[in-house]
């Protein structure tokens, strides 16, 4: 069952997954430009407490952990996608 919607740039990779053009990137100094990319993009302004389900927070993590960067930072992330979202 499909809970979300794609938007345009999501559906193109996802495509070129499937057409196995998706390319690694292996280069540490790469990997860690787009790491500060999204530490400058998402500032800590203010904290909150949210309540997800165990099975929610540790599909959250897991993500995190495969895109090699804090669950915090995800979760901050996708709620900022969310309310950028018109």
């Amino acid at each position: 069952m499909k809970y979300y919607t794609l938007d345009t740039e999501e559906k193109k990779l996802v495509e070129e997954l499937d057409r196995n053009e998706f390319i690694d990137i292996s280069d540490s100094t790469e990997k860690s430009r787009y790491q500060e990319y999204a530490r400058s993009t998402l500032s800590k302004n203010r904290n909150i407490n949210i309540r997800l389900s165990e099975r929610d927070l540790q599909k959250i993590k897991i993500k995190a952990a495969e895109k090699g960067i804090p669950y915090q930072t995800l979760a901050a992330s996708i709620l900022h996608q969310c309310s950028n979202t018109q």
